[in-house]
């Protein structure tokens, strides 16, 4: 059910560095952890970059929605000077760029991706290509465990990954579990659900592993909290307190 390492480091870095920036990623290795979760949604050119907010101004200079710029633009911007003076110039990745630096330093990926509104299909369907690409020769000797797990809060972007790189992973990202959480998980080829662990019971956790799926939890920062879901049967999860929750467990 689930083949992946079983704490993540929240976009990177967690709390510790910019999120979703090179620079958390180093931050997140000095910590020891070589596995990330991290978003990816289209600039206007259609290219992917690394950001969790589809308006800019809050991490990244500038207003407007990032549909409205594109991706060299984007990259040139600063990424970093919100977190804190050390980090000013750290620039917005490329989605490609990006990911081959962590492949290329052995971090695995949950790819969490997050169209802006009305851009679902496109980004699904791109991101998906692109890491299919970046890890055909894992995909086709069946390391699937190796490549990215793609994840999303939106079902059209997962339903579009799922046609253009039908081999790769996907989770379903959803808050709470409705009540047709199964069959909803089960129309996207979901090997795995993600869910927000404050919402999260026992007996959903039960009822999720009966079904055959992963289970992951976002974000936890509690090492406690963290000790209670694992004994309740969930696989994994991610944090923002890489200082509190190590990667080798709790």
């Amino acid at each position: 059910m689930w083949h992946y390492p079983r704490i993540l480091a929240h976009r990177g870095g967690g709390t510790l560095a910019p999120e979703n920036t090179l620079a958390g990623v180093r931050r997140g290795m000095e910590a020891g952890f070589r596995a990330i979760e991290f978003d990816v949604m289209l600039a206007r050119d259609g290219v992917p970059v690394v950001l969790h907010d589809p308006t800019l101004g809050r991490t990244v200079a500038g207003t407007g929605s990032v549909a409205d710029v594109d991706a060299r633009d984007l990259a040139a911007r600063d990424a970093g000077s919100w977190f804190g003076p050390a980090w000013a110039g750290e620039p917005v990745p490329l989605f490609v760029e990006f990911a081959q630096f962590c492949k290329a330093h052995g971090v695995w990926m949950n790819i969490e991706i997050k169209p802006v509104p009305g851009v679902d299909d496109a980004t699904g369907t791109t991101v998906a290509r692109l890491a299919a690409a970046l890890f055909a020769d894992d995909l086709a000797a069946g390391r699937v465990e190796r490549a990215p797990l793609l994840s999303s809060f939106s079902e059209a972007a997962l339903a579009a990954a799922r046609e253009a790189a039908p081999g790769l992973p996907r989770a379903w990202l959803t808050e709470t579990l409705p009540p047709d959480w199964e069959a909803r998980a089960r129309a996207l080829d979901a090997v795995a659900i993600h869910t927000d662990h404050t919402t999260l019971t026992a007996a959903q956790a039960a009822a999720v592993k009966a079904a055959g799926f992963g289970l992951f939890c976002y974000t936890v920062n509690a090492p406690d909290r963290a000790r209670t879901l694992f004994g309740w049967g969930v696989d994994g999860l991610c944090t923002d307190r890489i200082d509190l929750i190590g990667p080798g467990g709790v």
